[in-house]
């Protein structure tokens, strides 16, 4: 039987669409956006990176990063996001969510720009420096990820609350976009100022003389969209579920969001104590009532988030080959250092205004209609079917002829991991579980798919030079089918209130929750 539900949350879940909800997105995104621009523009700064410090001299041939240097400045920011998807996911639920939520926007700030000051006499010094201030620059965006999805997930009324958590999480597809023109306004101003045919002789060399310049004004650039929120996102009140569910503090909860609905709310605190007596025990992570109630849930938000990421991370496979089939990239021996990063930059810019961003977008359109579970598994389906239709006739694609056909195929897999997956498997977590253990389950289902992007972005590489990319196309088929298999784990929730979904609106032998509407 449910339980009475309190003013304050029962206002919150029916309240119209309001400035409010748009200016959360906002802020909320903007943290999204800045991680997207830090995670992604570390592909054009280590090309540079190789063209400044490891061409030799005399050689006509363009210096790059050493493998385990390339892996290493990569892969820290991975291993520090999944760190702070786990420390801060925990801390949010401890501490608050707006407690902890500036501290994670101030370490990407001081990182973004501690990461652009790296220094050192020489390469080694150099890059060992940029690895250590991208770890802590990849923990403050670890823990970005389940406080937003929290603080969004409880201030939107449940009509819209997947289009809100799925518009911060779209604001990825904006920074990604801003990266590569940030490149390649960056690239070209310095390259304007020392035109190709003083280099024709030795193209191969970074001859630029401010070079070093361009990579570092890339970096930084990262820190400006998260400080210009900064102030806003300290000016958010404790989200109302916290502050009464969790903190028990009714009369705080009900003053709080008077002032953002703009109405009147009572403050219930007598009521809100006699449902906390009535609830009896508040069962804990790794209790046996979790695991019964919400134990396959988080198997299927941790599996899903984690057979994505690794599909999705692996397409570094084929962009090499795409950008070149297009013409899109011309040959490194034709381009001075900071010309290639305008060339790669405007590559990644087209990619995101096709593909991605659009992606992004149809899933906070249809999200609310359609419902999570159908856009996951269609998304996770059509996946396994381009993965399938690349790899199968994959020397077919090789032909010269049908190029274009391998990027439309390539966009179309793309496409459909973030009008899908990509996106669903950020917004669920952050739906299905207790309030007091919300910010913590989504932060393990974000560090499963930060577990997953790294096999994706360095074992599938290695295994493409081991097996081949056409058998490694294939595994990653299978494994987006998988990704299908284990969506049937999690439950759909478009339409129903937070405290429905996680059970904290029903008495304690309430049978567990289905996991579709109607069954």
């Amino acid at each position: 039987m449910a339980k009475e539900q309190l003013q304050v949350l029962s206002a919150l879940d029916v309240a119209k669409t309001q400035w409010y909800h748009f200016t959360a997105i906002v802020i909320a995104g903007m943290g999204f956006f800045t991680d997207a621009y830090d995670l992604f523009c570390i592909s054009l700064v280590t090309k540079l990176l190789g063209r400044i410090y490891y061409t030799r001299p005399g050689s006509a041939t363009p210096g790059s990063l050493p493998s385990n240097v390339s892996a290493a400045a990569n892969g820290v920011a991975f291993c520090g996001t999944l760190t702070g998807q786990l420390f801060f996911g925990w801390l949010g639920d401890k501490m608050g969510r707006k407690r902890v939520y500036g501290m994670t926007l101030m370490i990407m700030v001081l990182c973004s720009v501690a990461s652009g000051l790296s220094f050192g006499h020489d390469p080694r010094a150099v890059v060992a420096t940029l690895c250590f201030f991208r770890f802590w620059l990849g923990f403050g965006i670890g823990g970005d990820y389940p406080l937003s999805a929290t603080i969004m997930s409880e201030y939107a009324n449940k009509k819209t609350r997947g289009a809100f958590i799925a518009a911060v999480f779209a604001m990825q597809g904006f920074g990604i976009l801003a990266g590569g023109m940030v490149a390649i306004i960056i690239s070209a101003a310095f390259n304007a100022k020392y035109p190709a045919p003083a280099y024709q002789d030795d193209p191969a060399h970074s001859a630029v003389p401010e070079a070093d310049y361009v990579w570092r004004i890339i970096l930084m650039f990262g820190a400006l969209p998260a400080l210009l929120t900064y102030y806003w996102r300290m000016k958010m009140p404790e989200t109302a579920r916290y502050t009464a569910l969790v903190a028990k503090n009714a009369k705080k909860a009900a003053a709080d969001m008077s002032k953002v609905l703009q109405v009147d709310l009572e403050a219930e605190q007598e009521k809100m104590e006699r449902l906390a007596r009535e609830q009896k025990s508040e069962f804990g992570l790794f209790s046996r009532q979790f695991l019964r109630r919400h134990g396959l849930h988080l198997l299927g938000t941790t599996s899903t988030w984690f057979l994505l990421d690794i599909a999705f991370y692996s397409q570094n496979l084929f962009q090499k080959d795409i950008f070149t089939a297009i013409g899109w990239i011309p040959k490194a021996k034709t381009m001075n250092a900071v010309e290639e990063v305008y060339h790669i930059g405007r590559a990644q810019t087209l990619i995101a205004l096709c593909s991605t961003v659009p992606g992004y977008w149809c899933t906070v359109a249809l999200i609310d209609r359609m419902g999570r579970f159908a856009i996951q598994l269609m998304g996770f389906f059509f996946m396994t079917v381009f993965m399938f239709a690349l790899a199968i006739p994959y020397h077919h694609w090789t032909l010269p002829n049908n190029r274009i056909g391998f990027v439309v195929m390539y966009s179309l897999t793309f496409f459909f991991a973030n009008f899908g997956p990509n996106a669903t498997t950020f917004v669920v977590p952050a739906e299905i579980f207790p309030a007091r253990l919300r910010s913590t389950c989504h932060g393990l289902s974000a560090a499963a798919g930060k577990a997953g992007a790294m096999v994706g972005a360095f074992g599938f590489l290695y295994a493409a030079n081991g097996i081949g990319v056409r058998k490694t196309l294939i595994i990653l088929g299978v494994i987006n089918f998988l990704g299908m298999a284990f969506t049937l784990l999690v439950p759909e929730s478009k339409g129903r209130s937070l405290e429905e979904m996680s059970g904290e609106n029903e008495e304690e032998n309430e049978p567990e929750l289905r996991h579709r509407d109607g069954e």
